[in-house]
């Protein structure tokens, strides 16, 4: 079992920085070709891949996301951090962190965070 959490603010105001921290308490976020996660969903949509960061410390975010997108870790803490800059009412949504990995292809996640919730209002 690998237990993820998410933490953050539940409201941030335009154009401010959202940033948010994923904890995994007892794994390693720098294990051989895991990838964590950032992934959203606003009220009514489907899921949204922001980016992740992988055991090498690579990363990689979604091309609508890129440029103002940053995720970064501290192994010391095993924690996955998200930056989310000049945000927008369109940037509200659930937040989750999760670990993924790759199968024949195909993006596949095993463990999820319970998801945090960002407002966006000024």
């Amino acid at each position: 079992q690998v237990l993820v959490q998410e933490s953050g603010p539940g409201l941030v105001k335009p154009p401010q920085t959202l940033s948010l921290t994923c904890t995994v308490p007892g794994g390693s976020i720098t294990t051989n070709h895991y990838y964590w996660s950032w992934i959203r969903q606003s009220p009514g949509k489907g899921l949204e891949w922001m980016g992740d960061i992988a055991y090498s410390g690579s990363t990689y975010y979604s091309p609508s996301l890129k440029s103002r997108t940053s995720i970064s870790r501290d192994t010391t803490k095993n924690q996955i951090t998200l930056q989310l800059s000049s945000v927008t009412p369109e940037d509200a949504a659930v937040y989750y962190c999760a670990r993924g990995f790759w199968e024949l292809g195909i993006r596949r996640y095993d463990y999820w965070g319970q998801g945090t919730q960002v407002t966006v209002s000024s």
